[in-house]
C-alpha cells in the first residue's frame, strides 16, 4: 500500500495526463457512437427489413478481438487518436443499436394506435411515446457501451493514442505492480462513475409515471 501511494505521488504527472486522455477518448467515442447508433436503431425499428443485416454487421465487428481491430486499422489510418476513436466507436455501436431497436419494437402496438387516433404525427409519436417508453432499454445499451469503451480504451496505448493504458504498459515493462495498479484502478473507477452518472441521467429523463424503484 505504501509503495502504491509513493508511486502515485512520484508519477502523478504521467497518471493525470493519461487519465485526461482516457476520459477524452472514452467520451468522444461514446458521443459519436450514440449519435450514430441511436437514430440507426430507430430507423431499423421503423423499417424492420433492414434490422437483421445492419445489426448483424455491427455484431460481426463486436466479435473481432479488440487488439486485432486496432492492428487492422493502423495500416489503413495510421498511428494516433483517430485510429483509437474509430475502433472504440465500432465497439460502442452494437449495444446502443440493439437496445434502441429492442426498446422501440417492444412497445405495445395499441399504445401507438391510440396516439395515432389522437392525431399525433410520426415525430410526435417518436418523441412523446416511443422514445420515453424505450428509454430504459436505450440507457441500458449506453451503459453497456460505456463499460466496453472505458475498458477497451486501455489498448489505445498500442496505437500511440495515450490513455491509462500507457500507465499500465509502463508498469508491466518495468515490473512495477504499483504502477500497473495506478493505471488499472482509475479505469475501473471511471467505468463505475460513468455508470452512476448514466443511471442519474436516466432517472432525471424518465417521466415520473414510468419510474420504477431501481
Amino acid at each position: 500500500m505504501r509503495s502504491f501511494i509513493e508511486t502515485i505521488q512520484s508519477r502523478s504527472d504521467l497518471i493525470q495526463e493519461a487519465f485526461i486522455q482516457h476520459i477524452y477518448l472514452s467520451f468522444i467515442a461514446l458521443a459519436i457512437g450514440i449519435a450514430i447508433a441511436l437514430p440507426l436503431g430507430i430507423f431499423v425499428a421503423r423499417y424492420r427489413k433492414f434490422a437483421e443485416p445492419i445489426i448483424g454487421i455491427t455484431a460481426v465487428f463486436q466479435t473481432i478481438p479488440s487488439l486485432a481491430l486496432f492492428g487492422f486499422l493502423v495500416p489503413l489510418i495510421g498511428i494516433g487518436a483517430k485510429t483509437a476513436l474509430i475502433a472504440l466507436i465500432i465497439y460502442a455501436l452494437l449495444p446502443i443499436l440493439r437496445n434502441t431497436y429492442t426498446g422501440v419494437t417492444s412497445i405495445d402496438g395499441s399504445i401507438l394506435e391510440a396516439g395515432k387516433g389522437m392525431g399525433m404525427t410520426k415525430n410526435q409519436l417518436l418523441w412523446q411515446i416511443e422514445f420515453p417508453l424505450a428509454l430504459p432499454f436505450i440507457m441500458a445499451g449506453i451503459r453497456t457501451a460505456t463499460v466496453f469503451t472505458v475498458g477497451i480504451a486501455t489498448l489505445a496505448t498500442f496505437v500511440g493514442a495515450g490513455g491509462l493504458g500507457d500507465v499500465i504498459y509502463r508498469g508491466l515493462q518495468s515490473y512495477n505492480n504499483s504502477l500497473v495498479l495506478a493505471g488499472a484502478l482509475p479505469v475501473a473507477l471511471l467505468a463505475i462513475l460513468f455508470d452512476f452518472a448514466l443511471k442519474w441521467i436516466e432517472r432525471k429523463a424518465t417521466p415520473k409515471g414510468m419510474k420504477t424503484g431501481g
